[in-house]
């Protein structure tokens, strides 16, 4: 236990679950207490009460779009840091921009283009470095059925529920880990392609 939330007065206690670790407030009868990851600095042993405040505090407000007159937040997510404005998701390059953004410059990053500039179905919408199992560099593309992810030998499909921008690296390993599961190959290997019966000549 850290200590007590000073709105509530609810203890506020630090908690390792399934997705990591986690602060979180003792609301006993509530069903869906508050709760706020972790940040990848810290630690269960060491994060500070000050810190799990802040974290409850999230989301944090930046400000309102001068163009669009829409709130932007700053938030951490299941996969990693974001902005949100509206129904529209941008992801940050680390967790301390959570704290740290300015509005002008959210509104910077809202200005460019949400995958980085027009591509082609063959152009990467996101990179996620080398999945640990294969050694293969993964990332996220488009094609006719929609996102997925690719090492280059195995193909997995993103769920449409998970915005591209909030897909952390582990979440995209996991989908290729899942999908290799079912394909029954190990990491680098190809799925075994299944011949198609040859036609009988009349």
């Amino acid at each position: 236990m850290l200590g007590q939330e000073p709105e509530t007065g609810l203890d506020i206690i630090v908690k390792d679950g399934r997705y990591g670790p986690y602060i979180t407030l003792v609301d006993e009868g509530n069903p869906k207490p508050k709760t706020a990851s972790l940040f990848k600095t810290m630690s269960v042993d060491t994060v500070s009460y000050e810190e799990a405040l802040k974290l409850l505090s999230l989301p944090r407000t930046i400000g309102v779009d001068p163009e669009t007159g829409t709130e932007i937040t700053a938030q951490n997510g299941k996969f990693g840091p974001y902005l949100k404005r509206g129904t529209d998701s941008r992801s940050l390059g680390s967790e301390e921009q959570i704290f740290e953004l300015s509005l002008d410059e959210a509104i910077e990053i809202y200005k460019q283009p949400k995958y980085g500039g027009r591509r082609t179905a063959a152009t990467p919408l996101k990179e996620f470095g080398d999945d640990p199992a294969s050694g293969m560099p993964v990332v996220a593309k488009t094609g006719q059925f929609g996102n997925y992810v690719t090492d280059g030998v195995i193909n997995a499909t993103i769920p449409k529920d998970e915005p591209i921008e909030e897909i952390a690296n582990d979440r995209a390993y996991e989908l290729l880990a899942i999908r290799r599961e079912k394909l029954g190959v190990e990491p680098g290997e190809a799925p075994k392609t299944q011949k198609k019966p040859a036609r009988k000549k009349r």
